[in-house]
């Protein structure tokens, strides 16, 4: 997890547009078409339901049911996020009528000054800007990328215009002149929204917008400190000031931070914004500071999954090393939040270190989000239970659905990124994908049945024969890896975690990677008393779960012997198709009479069988464990 040397390059490699890549896999093309079929319509569905549309038509008066919240208008608009992709890749006039219906809501509910949030405007329309953590201009920022996302994906400007509106409204009143307010959101995203929609309209003040409200974090003075002096006894602005402003990582100027602290999908939000405006600025010490808190986040407060953010009470960290299992929080939005960091990174710095733990949080704590029906969610994460814990078709506060589901529909941005003269190759899943490497096409086909088999297979066709590197990552769980060349052994140079081959490319060129996938068992750093004795099973970058349901209950009374033998095999028939692990184990017998005795448990022999982590709780009801008392 920690980045290895870098890679030569000239031009900073962009990532591959998701409309360039096709999965054809029975891994994530169903994934992508649940997504599609069920999970995007089943978020609109409960955005009507819920009074999240309606409310933008502004009607709603004090006494009257669904008053909106401060966090609706997001949940709308990660939902129109998460529909443009869909359109993109597949055109549906039928929801494309939708979306200019529910866009045409939305821009009836602007202000005439660009201000644009249902709460503020008919439950507290005298409190604008003056609640520090109630989500403004979070809110704000997802439309803005919902925008950039809707106008990339039909060519309208509708939504985008709203959003242009929205972004010179706010760069009017928060700067560093005259009148103006100098802060940030409590909830971070604004910063990396306005950045994309730098990219989109080539505005810079927007980017200069961002650059400030990321320098501005940290410092004072701040609006917030002028509300305070005017209620210093108030509750909220008690709490925030006690806890030194941690919970909204406020508490240093970004660039003196080294620990990751305080609410966890607000802490990625953040350097998600940081990495963007240095990649965009060039700004090596912003940089570094991204550098510094990935190593804390990842080394300190990661669990196994990927997941982060320990706690319930904060929804974030605690302490170093502090990953409890059965209360693990494990944020679906935090998961989604570490993957869209790692992808900044790795573009940053250009390490296949990054995109390991991407792909970790990808193939275990994102997907857990989302049953496999596409129609129920997590909200919360955690390594154990006891049964007790179960996928909801919707929440009071409903940030993830329609957060993974937006990473789903753009999912093959991810796989693949370019520069003049070099593709790389992040994720391996069979699809099909166009990547224009400089002034070359080059068609890329993958076959493979990752993330079961190590095996893939890479076709590559350019539109004309001309010599550039392809990198291939070799992920960090993989302790050997091979790679033929028209079926000839090549032996490539390993540089920042990928294998590179610089060659002459032809149409019909094949390129055969074998990573060795052997069934892991990992042991978690004595430091991390949770997890003291036991081990949890990977195999690839699938980790595996035991669950009531294939074990009994008391999965804590299962011991996993040293040197128990470890088979792994595909399942076709279960839960759409996936891998277990079995092995002999131990249980150990509860007392007869009393809770303790001088002697150890007897125990007897049981067969156990371990699925992936992101598959629980689709079955019956029950308990699961991803750690495993060793013997």
């Amino acid at each position: 997890m920690t980045p290895r040397t870098q890679p030569r390059a000239a031009v900073r490699p962009q990532p591959v547009p998701f409309t360039a890549v096709r999965f054809t896999d029975a891994f994530w093309a169903p994934l992508q078409e649940v997504n599609r079929t069920r999970a995007i319509p089943a978020n609109e569905k409960q955005c009507r339901a819920t009074g999240r549309i309606d409310a933008f038509r502004l009607d709603w008066k004090p006494g009257m049911p669904n008053e909106p919240h401060i966090f609706w208008d997001s949940d709308v608009a990660k939902w129109i996020e998460a529909a443009a992709y869909s359109l993109a890749t597949h055109p549906d006039p039928a929801l494309d009528a939708r979306l200019d219906e529910v866009i045409a809501l939305i821009a009836s509910a602007q202000q005439p000054d660009g201000y644009l949030n249902t709460h503020f405007t008919v439950v507290r329309p005298h409190e604008r800007w003056k609640h520090f953590d109630d989500h403004e201009l979070y809110c704000m920022g997802h439309m803005i990328e919902a925008g950039v996302a809707h106008h990339a994906a039909t060519g309208k400007r509708s939504l985008l215009e709203v959003c242009i509106r929205i972004a010179d409204c706010i760069d009017r009143v928060f700067g560093p002149g005259e009148g103006q307010l100098r802060g940030y959101c409590g909830h971070e995203e604004i910063e990396l929204a306005l950045v994309k929609l730098w990219r989109a309209t080539g505005e810079a003040r927007y980017l200069t917008l961002s650059r400030f409200m990321i320098d501005q974090r940290g410092t004072s003075p701040h609006y917030f400190d002028r509300l305070r002096a005017s209620e210093p006894d108030a509750p909220v602005y008690k709490r925030h000031y006690v806890a030194g402003f941690t919970h909204f990582q406020a508490h240093q100027p970004v660039r003196e931070q080294t620990r990751v602290v305080g609410h966890a999908v607000r802490a990625t939000y953040l350097y998600c914004g940081m990495a963007d405006v240095a990649a965009a600025d060039g700004d090596s010490s912003l940089a570094k500071a991204g550098r510094t808190l990935w190593r804390h986040a990842t080394r300190n407060l990661m669990y196994i999954t990927g997941g982060i953010g320990s706690s319930h009470r904060n929804e974030g960290f605690t302490f170093d090393r502090d990953l409890p299992n059965e209360e693990a929080y494990c944020e679906t939005c935090a998961s989604v939040g570490m993957i869209l960091w790692a992808q900044r990174m790795w573009h940053q710095e250009q390490d296949g270190a990054y995109i390991d733990v991407l792909e970790r949080v990808l193939y275990n704590a994102c997907i857990a989000g989302m049953s496999r029906d596409g129609e129920k969610f997590f909200y919360v994460n955690p390594l154990a239970s006891l049964g007790q814990h179960h996928r909801q078709e919707w929440y009071g506060c409903s940030c993830c659905p329609p957060n993974i589901s937006r990473l789903l529909a753009s999912l093959g941005g991810y796989v693949y990124s370019a520069a003049p003269g070099r593709i790389d190759v992040h994720l391996y899943a069979d699809s099909e994908a166009s990547v224009q490497a400089g002034a070359t096409t080059v068609r890329v086909r993958q076959t493979t049945r990752y993330p079961w088999d190590g095996s893939v297979t890479l076709r590559i066709d350019p539109a004309t024969a001309g010599r550039f590197v392809l990198r291939l990552r070799r992920p960090g769980w993989c302790r050997a890896a091979t790679v033929q060349v028209n079926g000839r052994s090549a032996k490539p140079r390993l540089v920042g975690g990928y294998l590179e081959i610089d060659r002459e490319w032809r149409a019909g060129d094949r390129i055969t990677l074998r990573l060795a996938m052997p069934i892991e068992r990992v042991h978690a750093d004595p430091r991390i008393r949770h997890d003291c004795g036991r081990v949890a099973l990977m195999r690839g970058p699938v980790v595996y779960c035991l669950e009531g349901c294939d074990n009994g209950a008391d999965l804590d009374a299962l011991v996993l012997p040293p040197r128990a033998r470890l088979a792994w095999r595909f399942r076709p028939g279960l839960l759409g198709g996936i891998g277990s692990i079995s092995a002999s184990a131990r249980r150990e017998l509860p007392f007869a009479d009393a809770p303790y005795a001088t002697q150890a448990p007897r125990t007897r022999a049981q067969r156990i069988t371990a699925i992936p982590y992101f598959a629980w709780d689709n079955r019956k009801p029950g308990a699961m464990a991803v750690w495993i008392r060793g013997g």
